[in-house]
């Protein structure tokens, strides 16, 4: 037998691979009916909003149908959000495999955060499509900025994730302060409540927070009708996303061991 020496990339996409697999299983197949409640709960979240508007008989935000409102920001803000918490948590749900030493802590997170983007590119298509068969038009106006934030608000979340995993690995008592951060991101990020209805000294607080860039851009991708608040840019979205992330990868380049010991 030929002892044959791999390239650190090709171990590397065997590591990928590996982790996919395990991940997907996981995700898909760790408790009953998991894969029904990765569907159901921003469908139940959606259900929710759209009942309360239609209550108030509120009929459009923006200028675009308060149902695709809904639905695009719902979906964006879920993008960000699970992509998030699945990276923050990709090393301790991993920690077995560390035995390997071909296994690193990056490793678990990017296969983490690329299986949560195809899940929920799976569970946007579904939703859309439901809410095509109820009449409403879910066609973008424009594919490529839609998809482009989307990309902005799933990197962001990548970053987001690697940033709090190795701030819990190294002051445990983050998580709590991180998870009440999360909870206010529902409101101040323009999921649920128009941003363009808050006054202008208080908006621009709001417009730091580049969550509400990516909401704002979706809805405008989606509808050109769509009346974006002042000060929306692709570039501070990106931004945020960028500096995140080699931030993360800083981080997890010199606290690995903290993060496998935790």
């Amino acid at each position: 037998m030929s002892n044959q020496v791999r390239s650190p990339m090709a171990v590397t996409w065997s590591v990928w691979r590996a982790l996919l697999l395990r991940e997907s299983l996981d995700r898909l197949f760790d408790m009953r009916a998991a894969w029904f409640w990765l569907l159901m709960e921003p469908v139940l979240h959606i259900s929710f909003i759209t009942f309360l508007f239609t209550v108030i008989r509120m009929r459009t935000v923006g200028g675009i149908d308060v149902t695709i409102w809904i639905v695009v920001g719902m979906l964006s803000f879920f993008m960000f959000r699970r992509t998030a918490m699945q990276v923050t948590y990709a090393v301790d749900s991993n920690k077995p495999l560390f035995a390997y030493r071909q296994v690193k802590p990056f490793d678990t997170a990017i296969v983490r955060g690329g299986l949560e983007a195809f899940l929920m590119a799976l569970v946007s298509m579904i939703i859309l499509s439901g809410v095509a068969l109820l009449g409403h038009d879910v066609l973008p106006d424009s594919p490529l900025q839609v998809l482009a934030t989307i990309l902005g608000l799933w990197f962001f979340g990548i970053g987001y994730g690697l940033v709090a995993s190795t701030l819990i690995a190294l002051v445990p008592e983050t998580e709590h302060v991180l998870k009440i951060l999360m909870m206010p991101l529902y409101l101040i990020s323009g999921v649920i409540m128009p941003i363009g209805a808050v006054p202008p000294p208080y908006r621009d607080w709001l417009l730091i927070n580049p969550l509400v860039h990516g909401l704002e851009l979706v809805r405008h991708g989606f509808s050109s009708s769509y009346h974006m608040v002042p000060g929306i840019s692709m570039e501070y979205l990106y931004a945020w996303g960028i500096v995140s992330f080699f931030l993360g990868l800083l981080l997890y380049r010199r606290f690995d061991l903290q993060l496998v010991m935790r």
